[in-house]
């Protein structure tokens, strides 16, 4: 028995090779793209350490607050706000230092009555000219900011022993850390 002739029309094997090897390539391709990018967001990231919190009062009801910040990601980064107890410090109350990222064991307490910001000893050993914020901050990548603050308006004598937050605000997060506020004044 004889079949009828079929007009049997296809892709030939040469071609329907370049197909099979063509297709994975470019799906590959893709899939790499959107790995790197998805890397390329991870490593740009906002990543801040805020440590070495400190909150000082004196008899005299003057105050001051300290912190480190260390900006640890891959992108610079602009503080637009600090608080302390939940309340915005005004940027004439804060001193800061910019400096490489640094390893600080403590903050030093300010003298109540001879604060000299430009040659201010701000941890042991350490003594440099603090600048007086004008508005928001800057911190690029890979460095430290320490930041003082004079008088913050929610702290009082009767504050020593409680726990008072210090807040660092960014434009796409908020960093928060706790300190006990500690009396300023040393016994004789």
């Amino acid at each position: 028995m004889r079949f009828p002739a079929v007009n049997r029309k296809g892709l030939s094997q040469p071609v329907t090779a370049m197909i099979l090897l063509v297709i994975p390539v470019v799906l590959t391709g893709g899939v790499v793209m959107y790995a790197y990018q998805i890397i390329e967001n991870q490593v740009a990231l906002e990543i801040l350490s805020v440590k070495n919190q400190h909150i000082w009062v004196y008899e005299s009801g003057e105050s001051f607050a300290a912190v480190q910040i260390d900006n640890l990601g891959g992108k610079d980064v602009l503080i637009d706000k600090i608080q302390v107890r939940g309340v915005d410090v005004d940027w004439s109350r804060i001193y800061y230092y910019r400096t490489k990222l640094i390893a600080v064991d403590t903050l030093n307490c300010p003298d109540a009555h001879e604060n000299n910001w430009d040659r201010f000893e701000y941890t042991p050993g350490n003594t440099t000219s603090f600048l007086r914020a004008t508005g928001d901050l800057t911190l690029p990548s890979g460095c430290t900011l320490i930041i003082y603050i004079e008088n913050p308006d929610n702290i009082r004598l009767g504050d020593v022993g409680s726990s008072v937050s210090i807040s660092v605000i960014t434009k796409n997060a908020r960093y928060d850390v706790f300190c006990v506020v500690d009396s300023a004044t040393t016994a004789p």
